[in-house]
Order: structure tokens, then sequence, then C-alpha cells
């Protein structure tokens, strides 16, 4: 496997587009011909991310993670003061009309899990580590913004406002736990926050 650390502003995959094709994992396949994907992060999030080398170590940690087996602990700034901790379990689902974007919605969204602790308040801000326990599609940036902490720099979910506080998102993948593909011990990675 390859734990790597993705940069804000890559895709972390390939893109519709032919200008989107400039992606991590293509750079990685370039010297790891059989680096394959096995979670994503958004392109404004930057950190850590794992790819498999090879099909059996990708069917061994893609369930990993479809059985909850790993943990990611993210780091945000938020809007905001903001204390303690807390869980936002609000359902989403993709907003058709406004793809990718997604939104909550308390009738058919799918459960959504993620728990939050302050590290450090004041001035407006926060800045929180964020626990997904599922994996949605911009799970932490909407269920930071529906519970009124817009992620600073979020050109998605902020007003604009917030996003104009940061020239990029200020959302980092720091801690990366999982069991390894071939022996099951556990590792931990850990990624400092650029911010």
């Amino acid at each position: 496997m390859l734990v790597v650390e993705k940069p804000a502003g890559l895709l972390s995959v390939p893109g519709r587009l032919p200008e989107n094709k400039n992606c991590l994992i293509t750079r990685l396949q370039s010297d790891y011909p059989d680096a394959l994907t096995v979670h994503r992060l958004d392109m404004a999030t930057s950190g850590l991310m794992v790819f498999a080398r090879g099909p059996e170590a990708h069917r061994a940690l893609s369930k990993a993670f479809a059985e909850r087996k790993v943990s990611k602990r993210y780091i945000a700034m938020v809007a905001g003061e903001l204390t303690g901790e807390g869980e936002v379990d609000f359902p989403l689902i993709t907003d058709w009309p406004n793809r990718p974007r997604q939104m909550v919605d308390h009738e058919i969204g799918k459960l959504s899990l993620t728990r939050w602790r302050v590290l450090e308040s004041g001035e407006k801000r926060a800045r929180v580590g964020l626990e997904p326990v599922t994996g949605r599609s911009h799970q932490l940036r909407v269920h930071m913004m529906a519970i009124g902490h817009p992620i600073l720099g979020d050109a998605f979910y902020a007003p604009p406002e917030i996003e104009r506080l940061s020239s990029r998102l200020l959302l980092h993948a720091e801690r990366l736990s999982l069991p390894h593909p071939v022996n099951g011990g556990m590792l931990d990675f850990y990624s400092p926050a650029p911010f």
C-alpha cells in the first residue's frame, strides 16, 4: 500500500473533463502502476490518503473501510466560537440540481455521523478535530455548516464572507489508522495540518 499526503487543489481521481485528468492516482500510477484507489478526499481537502498496491491489497483495504475498521481524524478551522464536543447525525443526500453539492434531508437522506471536538476557540473561529464515523461525500463540510459553523474557505457551503476568510478550504486529513492489508496489524499515520 501507499500512504500519501494529498495537497489541497488536486483531485484524488480523474474528473470527466480533459482538464481534470491530472490527479493523485494518475501521478502515483506513473511510479507505481499497480496503485488502486481505496477512498477519496475532496479536491479542496488536503491530507492523508491510502492507496492499495494490487487487487489483493485493494480487497483487504476496501473491506476494512466497509467494516469501519479504519479511523480518520480531520482538522478544520470553522467560523464562530465553539466549545466542547458533540455529534452531528443529520442524514445526507446529493443535491441533484446543484451537484456535486450535498444537503441534509431528514426524509430520504442516508445515515451520516460526525463527531467533533474543539481544540482551540476564539476571535470568532474555532479549530476543531472532526471524526467522520460514516463516509458520505462532503459530510464534514455539510455537517459543520448545518450546525452554524461552516469551514473557512469553503466555496460550496460557507456564506461568501466566511469563504473569503481563507484562500483555501481549511480542512485537512490529519490522522489515518487502519489494519495492514497483509498481517492485520494496526498502523497509524499522522500529517500535521498546514494551518
